[in-house]
């Protein structure tokens, strides 16, 4: 899942994206609302991470802009300023969740997949398809039983595609899952993680849709 980080702080934000990339995260950082802007509109990413002291404006103030806007995306709010009459603006605001600094990066990782649960509607963290079980938080696949073993993408590209079974994806929209937007994205980097994961699940369980993208069966 690709998650937007905006946070002024170099060495909190490197810090916060290198974690969350450890939980299995696409993460985008960026330092200020400008950039904040921009990256939401280039990208398709599932949820946010937003703190409110930045640069050039207040958070709150841009979450409030999307909420106008009608984005719907999950947000998180950092912000050093714990009171409950902030954590009540935040939420006020269209905040999806709320995080106090100083924070476990371990709590965070899990605050944003809660988070991205209850926007999908699902409140397991598990993704069942017949034999297929996804663990999300544990990033663990077994089918019939049997623990399969993926790489960060190939997991990346299955639990993009499980999130809407039966439904087509494009290849750029799961190019966008396991590339973060400042690295180079290899021509036929989907195909060959699309004929591993069917290597190890079974040709049968992801269909390609010529012209349109790939869509995993139910």
């Amino acid at each position: 899942m690709r998650i937007l980080l905006i946070e002024d702080d170099d060495v909190l934000r490197d810090g916060i994206a290198a974690g969350l990339s450890l939980e299995g995260f696409e993460v985008d950082a960026v330092a200020s609302i400008e950039d904040a802007r921009a990256g939401l509109s280039i990208n398709d990413h599932g949820g946010v991470v937003l703190d409110i002291g930045l640069p050039d404006g207040s958070g709150l103030d841009l979450l409030a802009e999307w909420r106008r806007s009608e984005v719907t995306i999950p947000v998180l709010l950092l912000t050093a300023r714990n009171l409950v009459a902030d954590r009540v603006d935040g939420l006020d605001a269209g905040a999806d969740d709320y995080l106090g600094k100083p924070f476990d990066l371990s709590e965070l990782a899990a605050r944003v997949r809660a988070m991205l649960r209850r926007q999908g509607g699902r409140a397991s963290d598990e993704i069942v398809l017949g034999r297929l079980v996804i663990s999300v938080a544990r990033r663990t696949v077994t089918l019939s039983g049997q623990a399969v073993a993926l790489s960060r993408r190939e997991f990346a590209i299955l639990h993009a595609l499980a999130q809407h079974p039966g439904h087509v994806l494009s290849r750029r929209l799961l190019e966008d899952r396991i590339y973060g937007w400042q690295e180079e994205v290899e021509s036929n980097a989907v195909e060959v993680h699309i004929h591993k994961l069917r290597a190890k699940l079974g040709r049968e369980r992801i269909e390609t849709v010529r012209g349109q993208g790939y869509r995993l069966s139910r």
